[in-house]
């Protein structure tokens, strides 16, 4: 696809992934819709897409994927100023991590499934009247390698992406007939995001994801507009988290063994002792 001068609508995009994802966008001239909650954030980065003279537009609309009438609104008014969609980056999301049992109900656990899941898959059946009639269109939708490899105290952000996993792969079996893609792509850690800052679990032990398989928020927003020019259904990046993915399909009970006495015993240590 000629990324030029096509309609792209980019979730989240006031910070982050999304943030950089809009931005690669801009620069290649695209139309992109920049939507998220922060208003503030959404002008400043129009403007900044604007200053790079490419030909790109912009149109900013502030929405809660939580809600259904934002939803509705977001693509009513993308519809109203473009004509059309043709690419939906469904990027909006954020992760509570904590032993399960300590994560608020509602703010922890329904929040998630709200906005990744439920957003994603409401945004999505928004959209998709409008690519099945251009008989063209191209939903990429924000997985993570937690989609793949469930670690402690991901519980709902992993069962969140395991479910869009789930939903990307029958929707893709879905809409092929109607010359719509529909990617899912997998980054690993991604260093320049916030998703630390509201993760909300503070690590007694110092397991980090290696330097080798960390990602900016912009490497992954030049793999998203790459997905466009290059349709395909999955990519993990960087390519060295296959190996770990692979373990964990194939032999699952050397990662159990690994997670449980390299994160797990040593972070509950001082709760083991007492109960």
């Amino acid at each position: 696809m000629e990324i030029k001068g096509k309609v792209v609508i980019v979730t989240g995009a006031s910070s982050g992934i999304g943030e950089a994802t809009a931005r690669e966008f801009g620069r290649e001239g695209a139309k992109v819709v920049l939507t998220a909650r922060r208003l503030d954030r959404l002008e400043t980065l129009a403007q900044e897409i604007h200053d790079m003279k490419t030909g790109a537009e912009t149109l900013v609309i502030q929405a809660d994927l939580s809600r259904l009438e934002d939803i509705e609104s977001l693509i009513t008014q993308t519809m109203n100023t473009f004509g059309r969609i043709d690419v939906l980056v469904n990027n909006a999301g954020f992760g509570r991590l904590n032993w399960l049992e300590k994560l608020d109900p509602e703010k922890d656990i329904e929040a998630q499934f709200d906005v990744n899941v439920l957003g994603l898959v409401q945004t999505t059946r928004h959209a998709l009247p409008v690519m099945i009639k251009q008989r063209a269109g191209h939903i990429i939708n924000m997985c993570s390698i937690a989609g793949l490899i469930a670690t402690p105290t991901y519980t709902i952000y992993a069962a969140c992406k395991h479910a869009v996993h789930g939903f990307s792969e029958a929707l893709r079996r879905e809409v092929k007939p109607w010359g719509i893609d529909v990617s899912m792509i997998y980054p690993g850690g991604v260093t320049t995001t916030e998703f630390g800052q509201h993760a909300g679990f503070k690590r007694k032990t110092r397991t980090t994801t290696p330097k080798l398989l960390l990602l900016s928020a912009e490497d992954v927003g030049r793999a998203v507009v790459q997905l466009v020019r290059r349709p395909r259904a999955m990519w993990l990046i960087p390519w060295l988290w296959i190996f770990p993915v692979l373990l964990n399909k194939l032999f699952p009970s050397i990662v159990d063994h690994s997670s449980i006495h390299k994160f797990t015993i040593p972070e509950r240590e001082e709760e083991l002792k007492a109960g």
